[in-house]
């Protein structure tokens, strides 16, 4: 989903809960990983990757310039050939510390996770969580934000409103903010004449 699309998402959700619970969850990510310097950690389940969640931040943090928004993916099962990025397994939360975030996205709470969560927790980690807020992973985070099964939204949906709110300024910018910024230059790019070729 491009900033486009979510801008158009926010409008339609103006006036719901939706719109300010994933700011406030996007900043408690944000100012977590900004206070310690990064050490973004990024996991799922065996089932479920956050594949697209850490590519958008990615993106929100080369664009907002925070390079602490960039997550490490932790996989459950990394094969041998997989580039390094794509490479990190679980073993990564073993090594998790005081100075690092683990945000969980979990549609379901498998126990072997929710044991890494708590070790990690217990190390110090700072832990975000976001999924169904039916189990125990809600109990073990910093914060959470609850995407209740039936919900208007679905899981896949409130990380990318997530994501775009962690790329934007803690402080709001004047007149429109960083957001308005983003969509001028888009709508410059898409409209200007292709480069002339020689």
């Amino acid at each position: 989903m491009d900033a486009v699309r979510v801008a158009l998402l926010r409008e339609v959700l103006a006036g719901t809960e939706w719109l300010g619970a994933t700011r406030r969850f996007a900043g408690a990510l944000r100012g977590s990983v900004v206070a310690h310097g990064g050490g973004l950690l990024l996991v799922g389940t065996p089932a479920y990757e956050p594949w697209h969640l850490a590519a958008h931040l990615v993106d929100e943090a080369a664009w907002s310039g925070t390079p602490e928004l960039a997550p490490t993916l932790v996989r459950h099962e990394p094969r041998p050939g997989d580039p390094a990025h794509l490479s990190v397994g679980l073993g990564r939360l073993e090594a998790a510390r005081r100075d690092e975030t683990l945000l969980v996205v979990a549609p379901e709470e498998p126990a072997p996770l929710l044991e890494r969560v708590h070790e990690a927790r217990r190390a110090g980690a700072t832990v975000l969580a976001l999924g169904c807020g039916e189990g125990e992973l809600g109990a073990m985070a910093h914060e959470t934000l609850a995407v209740p099964r039936g919900a208007e939204l679905d899981l896949d949906t409130v990380q990318h409103l997530v994501s775009a709110a962690a790329g934007e300024n803690a402080v709001p910018a004047p007149r429109g903010g960083r957001l308005r910024d983003r969509l001028s230059r888009l709508t410059e790019q898409l409209t200007a004449p292709p480069p002339a070729r020689w």
